[in-house]
């Protein structure tokens, strides 16, 4: 974020650590309808874990569930040593940021924060030092008396942020925090978000479906489908060793190999790939079955193919496109499959290039071809 001058004091609290939260086997149904099925969660104090997945996958639901806005169907949600199940929102001392900011339009952005405090009958001495400490947290301190309306978006949402934190919650709940702002103030107030949180030591949940967003700020991320944990891991264990074919095509791009199981690896295009044990269905861990392999760009290699022998692994380049640090290159094969590799910027390749392809040696998930 800018710099920007500070008036408010210097000194922060210390950091505090936050309660555990968890979910156990937690089920929500809608009449006949279940969004929810069995969830199991716990998070460390202090940490944060992002709920990641597509529109519709259960996240916001789990969310609410934790929050109590939502009554579970079965299951139970903890918070620290509390059983908080039956507890409603109000007396559940968790702060919560959602995609709208609800700002009260006619108070200034100290009055926004204080709310909370005003409710708990906090006194007027405590109040003030609170929030003093927030807005410098937050970088707004010197917009303390401002409204609003007056306010940029990435602004007003960290003025909610403050309004959640301001009370000392034991735990933060974000429902897609950042969606409503353009990219790169996203990119600014998701690293600011991570570093006032790990300031803090809050125990914190992150809704989002961006998947970039989810691996920048989490210690953990669980990706959900259907109402169900996919996966539950870091962000390099989700990217880099997918435990299905839907946790490999969410989080991040891969190419779709067609390829043949054989033993613990999978050939593709004649060349023996390792695969991710996990990803292998039982039915189909046989020798010769049929399979497609979810490889990432930057494990497809290039290199100028013009003077070899025509085989599997060479064909032409139908678009190169410049990204930065970095180019995105896709070539076609002669039986019209395609592959995308992620390379550096510096390997300049032009459309009816003809290439090599290779495939690193990476541990690849791997599902039954249909």
């Amino acid at each position: 974020m800018p710099a920007h001058p500070s008036t408010a004091p210097t000194t922060r609290p210390a950091a505090a650590t936050g309660s555990a939260v968890h979910l156990e086997g937690v089920t929500k149904s809608y009449g006949a309808t279940t969004v929810l099925h069995g969830i199991d969660l716990s998070l460390a104090p202090g940490e944060l874990v992002c709920l990641l997945g597509p529109s519709g996958c259960g996240k916001t639901t789990a969310l609410r569930c934790i929050a109590g806005l939502e009554q579970v169907t079965a299951g139970r949600v903890r918070i620290g040593d509390a059983d908080v199940t039956e507890v409603p929102v109000s007396r559940r001392d968790i702060g919560m940021v959602f995609q709208q900011y609800s700002l009260f339009p006619h108070l200034t952005v100290a009055r926004n924060v204080e709310f909370g405090l005003a409710m708990r009958r906090v006194s007027r001495a405590e109040r003030a030092r609170r929030i003093g400490e927030l807005l410098e947290i937050v970088g707004l301190d010197h917009l303390a008396e401002r409204y609003p309306h007056e306010l940029s978006g990435g602004q007003q949402q960290r003025v909610a942020l403050a309004r959640a934190l301001v009370t000392r919650p034991r735990a933060l709940l974000l429902d897609e925090p950042l969606s409503a702002l353009d990219a790169k103030v996203r990119v600014r107030l998701r690293e600011q978000i991570r570093a006032i949180q790990t300031e803090l030591g809050i125990t914190t949940i992150f809704v989002t479906h961006d998947q970039e967003e989810a691996l920048a700020v989490s210690d953990r991320v669980a990706v959900m489908e259907a109402g169900r944990i996919a996966q539950l891991g870091t962000p390099e264990d989700l990217y880099r060793r997918p435990a299905s074919p839907f946790v490999a095509d969410f989080v991040g791009l891969s190419n779709r190999v067609d390829g043949e199981l054989r033993g613990d690896r999978v050939i593709l295009r004649g060349l023996p790939i390792p695969v991710i044990p996990a990803s292998v269905p039982t039915s189909t861990g046989v020798a010769g079955a049929r399979v497609t392999a979810y490889v990432r760009p930057e494990h497809t290699l290039l290199r100028g193919g013009s003077g070899e022998a025509a085989s599997d692994l060479t064909g032409t380049v139908l678009s190169s496109g410049f990204l930065g640090s970095i180019r995105r290159t896709v070539v076609q094969f002669s039986d019209g499959s395609t592959v995308a590799s992620q390379h550096g910027a510096g390997e300049a390749y032009r459309a009816g290039d003809r290439v090599t392809v290779a495939f690193a040696a990476e541990a690849v998930t791997v599902e039954p071809r249909v």
